[in-house]
């Protein structure tokens, strides 16, 4: 096992991850309501393929954290997660930029395609809206060696993670067709 990497204050900890929970969802409530209107000389919508693209990278290292964490390999489990963190940071940050600059799109198809859209996007939004507090205090457990309760909390956490991870690129690959 690893040694911990960070010291264990569960009340300073629970204030910071719910703080930090409610501020990013209060953000990307808010700001999903504007529309900047800016020309930047570029498509905006770029924005929403680098979400897709950092999104397709965060499932593979979820995907590669399990199989290491199967292997007994704590040291690199520990580094792919770090960097699903990571690129998470980033997605939000392009996710926002992209919301704020191209506004909302709504979704042009037909059929049993728009059935499928609606499916997945329905049930992606609430679990997006709802895993960063899972995720932020399951990797706590990890830092502060508590493996025991990061491993109960990772059984639930990881399987949501990642499929927030899939149908985020999924709902990129339906929309993508309507941009203006």
């Amino acid at each position: 096992m690893l040694p911990q990497a960070i010291k264990k204050n569960d009340k300073q900890a629970r204030l910071l991850i719910l703080t930090f929970s409610f501020v990013v969802f209060a953000a990307v409530l808010l700001l999903s309501r504007f529309k900047l209107e800016v020309d930047l000389g570029f498509d905006v919508h770029i924005f929403a393929m680098l979400n897709a693209v950092i999104n397709s990278i965060v499932s593979v290292l979820l995907v590669a954290a399990l199989v290491a964490v199967k292997k007994r390999n704590y040291a690199q489990h520990k580094k792919l997660m770090m960097g699903a963190m990571l690129l998470s940071i980033l997605f939000l940050v392009s996710y926002i930029a992209h919301h704020l600059l191209a506004g909302e799109t709504k979704y042009g198809g037909e059929g049993i395609m728009k059935t499928i859209y609606y499916f997945i996007l329905i049930t992606h939004i609430p679990l997006a809206a709802i895993i960063l507090p899972f995720i932020l205090f399951t990797a706590y457990r990890g830092l502060t060696s508590e493996f025991a309760q990061h491993k109960k909390l990772a059984k639930y956490t990881w399987p949501l993670w990642l499929y927030v991870s899939i149908t985020g690129v999924l709902v990129y690959l339906f929309i993508s067709p309507y941009y203006v």
